[in-house]
């Protein structure tokens, strides 16, 4: 079966990279903005170099998705945080693209990342399914953005069969590098991360879930085989609370108001000095816990590393400067 995987030089497109590499009976074909080097994870794999967001992108996809038996969707832009415009143009414009080609090219099954991030606003004392609605947080970007496609994908239901991941925060090592530069950038620099953090200021309401990129790459693969439809949650246990996040950094946990969190993160987004708008904050304090029964219960799937595993190896990855492998430049 050949697949197509869009944005598969990024954290998730390499870890499912490694993965089908274990599925004989799968060919891979990639998709990103510019050609990998000829390198683990790549090597072997056809490649079609490409700006989704680009006018015009539809005709080169519908040639890469040709005979396809699947496309796996991963294409994001999560920065430059202070260009929505942009932003827009490949993780909405571009995903129509994707699925418009995918259509018109007769591929049978769309997996489409989607995220907690679709997710409308819960609170935090119960878990939801996969049928809470997928309306978003409205002061995050990147909530928008993942809403928009949701719905946009109901337009294809009548086209092909369509899954939707929708995981936590995926992590992994090779991607400490990159996180920390979408995420924290030059305040806080990467040799922070190999000591001790003996203070952590954050609101108690700033409750996590995390999973690995290697376990979402598995789940993504069980998917492909087992083409189940519609929404499946992917997160791992145990939720991270700010008092374990502070274990796990080595201090203690200081708890702060989610408005003075707020406040820092506009201010100093607002002057540059970190990548992260406030409306991260909003979507960590709103989004909702996520049940991931279906994943299990009908996929089988059963992660390798918890929560708390996934969190220390993306510190490691942040304190050792690691790199997802020719990922592209923003």
């Amino acid at each position: 079966m050949k697949v197509v995987v869009t944005g598969a030089t990024g954290n998730v497109g390499t870890a499912l990279l490694r993965r089908l590499a274990h599925e004989p009976d799968i060919e891979v074909h990639g998709i990103s903005r510019r050609p990998p080097a000829d390198a683990p994870p790549y090597q072997g794999i056809g490649w079609t170099p490409l700006d989704i967001g680009r006018p015009g992108a539809e005709e080169p996809l519908r040639t890469a998705f040709e005979n396809a038996g699947a496309v796996v969707h991963l294409a994001w832009l999560i920065q430059p945080s202070h260009d929505e415009r942009e932003l827009y143009r490949t993780n909405v414009a571009g995903s129509a693209r994707v699925f418009d080609a995918a259509a018109k090219a007769g591929v049978p099954h769309l997996v489409h990342m989607s995220s907690v991030g679709a997710y409308s606003p819960s609170g935090k004392a119960r878990r939801v399914d996969e049928q809470w609605p997928v309306d978003g947080v409205k002061t995050s970007f990147y909530s928008r953005h993942k809403a928009a496609v949701e719905h946009l994908l109901n337009q294809y239901e009548t086209s092909m069969l369509i899954s939707r991941p929708r995981p936590g925060l995926i992590l992994q090592s090779d991607a400490g590098s990159e996180i920390r530069d979408y995420f924290l950038g030059p305040l806080v620099p990467k040799a922070l991360f190999r000591h001790r953090i003996p203070i952590l200021p954050l609101p108690n309401d700033l409750v996590l879930q995390f999973v690995h990129a290697d376990d979402v790459a598995d789940a993504i693969t069980r998917i492909l085989r087992q083409r189940p439809h519609g929404p499946v949650n992917l997160v791992t246990e145990p939720v991270v609370t700010p008092r374990v996040l502070a274990e796990v950094l080595g201090g203690r946990h200081v708890p702060v108001s989610a408005w003075l969190l707020r406040l820092l993160a506009n201010v100093t987004w607002r002057s540059r000095l970190q990548p992260t708008p406030p409306g991260w904050v909003d979507l960590a304090l709103t989004a909702p816990l996520l049940d991931a029964t279906r994943a299990k219960t009908e996929l089988g799937w059963e992660p390798k590393y918890g929560a708390q595993e996934a969190l220390e190896a993306l510190l490691r990855g942040i304190g050792a400067g690691r790199e997802v492998p020719a990922s592209p430049v923003l």
